[in-house]
């Protein structure tokens, strides 16, 4: 394992390890061990009680953070005809088809999200081996497969994120950024928390939240206590 820096030794004495701290709390605690002269970003890293192995127990969606992420999605959108102006008008960073395609072949990867009309996926499919690995593939889980490019586009860009379980079960979401207000970064947990325990599998046994941690970029990561967030 990589030694740890200095002002990360320093930071991490700060913590508790073997507490799970109240959000409000653990919120604080983060901005306070945050050393990162950047505005760093706020993530949420959740250990659920699954086996992603099992198709009934794979978990996958998009949410929309009421207070945004603090950074702006670069949005393209694979889309035809009227499709394709109504996702120009919505503000799509890129529209088009085929040239796109191509361009991504090339190595081109100067958008963050993309979103396409389903008579575009047989063509946006060929693309699965670059943007899979890369998890780009437009889903309809995620809203990414979409008609209603509008709604696609402004969704994203006030503030729209993926979760999706991984193999060993866990699950990272980005609240935002150091500099966010306390009461704003709380809001936009507690939002992907009451996201994830509607979308709890009927299949899944035993403790569901097995472990809630905040953290930011590069700083050690503080535990939540499940109990302590109160969702309207």
């Amino acid at each position: 394992m990589a030694k740890k820096g200095k002002k990360y030794v320093e930071a991490a004495k700060l913590v508790d390890r073997t507490k799970a701290y109240p959000l409000q709390e653990a919120v604080e605690l983060v901005k306070k061990v945050n050393f990162t002269k950047f505005d760093a970003t706020v993530e949420v890293a959740f250990r659920l009680g699954v086996d992603p192995k099992k198709a009934d127990q794979q978990i996958r969606g998009a949410v929309v953070l009421p207070n945004g992420t603090g950074k702006t999605q670069r949005v393209l959108v694979f889309a035809k005809g009227e499709k394709a102006k109504e996702a120009e008008a919505a503000g799509a960073d890129f529209v088009g088809d085929s040239e796109f395609i191509n361009k991504i072949n090339q190595g081109w990867f100067e958008f963050d999200v993309i979103v396409a009309t389903p008579d575009m996926m047989g063509e946006v499919g060929k693309l699965g081996r670059v943007l899979g690995p890369k998890g780009l593939m437009p889903n309809p889980k995620t809203g990414t497969v979409t008609f209603d490019v509008t709604k696609a586009v402004n969704e994203i860009k006030a503030g729209k994120v993926e979760y999706r379980v991984d193999k060993a079960g866990n699950i990272h979401v980005p609240i935002g950024k150091i500099s966010f207000e306390d009461t704003k970064l709380v809001e936009n947990f507690k939002t992907i928390f009451d996201t994830l325990v509607k979308v709890k599998p009927a299949a899944a046994k035993g403790t569901y939240m097995k472990n809630v941690s905040v953290t930011s970029t590069m700083s050690p990561g503080v535990k939540v206590d499940p109990s302590s967030v109160v969702v309207k």
